[in-house]
């Protein structure tokens, strides 16, 4: 798009040079572009683009259209991020329910396939917990059934075992450290992924016992976490 300068530009000047020398006569080479200046990325190019094709878009309905499509293409959404999405773009409240309506009608706009696919993503990924896990979902627009319906098709056994998981990756950036402050470095980890000061606890105790280390005892809830 000339935004970068064209590859063998300089070779072409020094040939013309040559010919100079030799010919006494100057030949012209191809017109060297401007070399990108860094003000705006490809990516802010792009994006300028699409904000201009929207604006030369008189008719609401279609406006709304297109920039649903472009933000579903990038990745799902929930109703509640397109809605808030077309609100900043100035599209009439009225236009934009009757757009995500259709948009729904047709399964472009599903929360709960959103919610069951974000907790298995997250779990697995991240490893949290329900509780962080609906946290997540709340903050992004979804319901409140529909987050309970989303984080309950994890049971309390898969927590666990991927609490354990991830308390066992911890262990050796540990070794060494004071008993005191590796348990409360484990359980804080486990606390700020959503679960439970019991359940951190309980894991890590276990977890550390397993390797022979001793685990003080105390109150492990979310006032003694760092």
């Amino acid at each position: 798009d000339g935004a970068f300068p064209e590859e063998g530009a300089a070779g072409e000047g020094e040939a013309a040079d040559g010919a100079e020398g030799r010919g006494g006569r100057r030949r012209r080479g191809k017109r060297r572009r401007a070399p990108w200046d860094g003000s705006r990325s490809p990516w802010e190019e792009g994006a300028a683009r699409e904000e201009r094709s929207e604006q030369k878009t008189s008719d609401p309905e279609a406006r709304a259209r297109e920039i649903c499509l472009r933000l579903l293409t990038g990745s799902p959404r929930t109703r509640a991020q397109l809605a808030e999405a077309l609100k900043r773009k100035g599209i009439p409240d009225d236009v934009a329910e009757g757009v995500l309506g259709r948009f729904a009608d047709v399964g472009l706009i599903d929360d709960a396939a959103f919610a069951q696919a974000w907790v298995q993503s997250r779990h697995a990924g991240r490893g949290l917990a329900r509780r962080a896990l609906a946290a997540e979902l709340r903050q992004r627009g979804v319901d409140q059934e529909t987050v309970s319906e989303a984080v309950e098709a994890l049971d309390s056994e898969q927590e666990e075992a991927r609490a354990r998981e991830l308390v066992e990756r911890k262990l050796r950036s540990t070794r060494g450290v004071d008993p005191v402050k590796r348990t409360r470095r484990l359980v804080g980890m486990l606390a700020r992924k959503g679960y439970s000061s019991g359940l951190a606890y309980r894991v890590v105790k276990e977890v550390l016992e397993a390797e022979g280390d001793d685990v003080p005892e105390g109150d492990w809830g979310a006032g003694d976490t760092p």
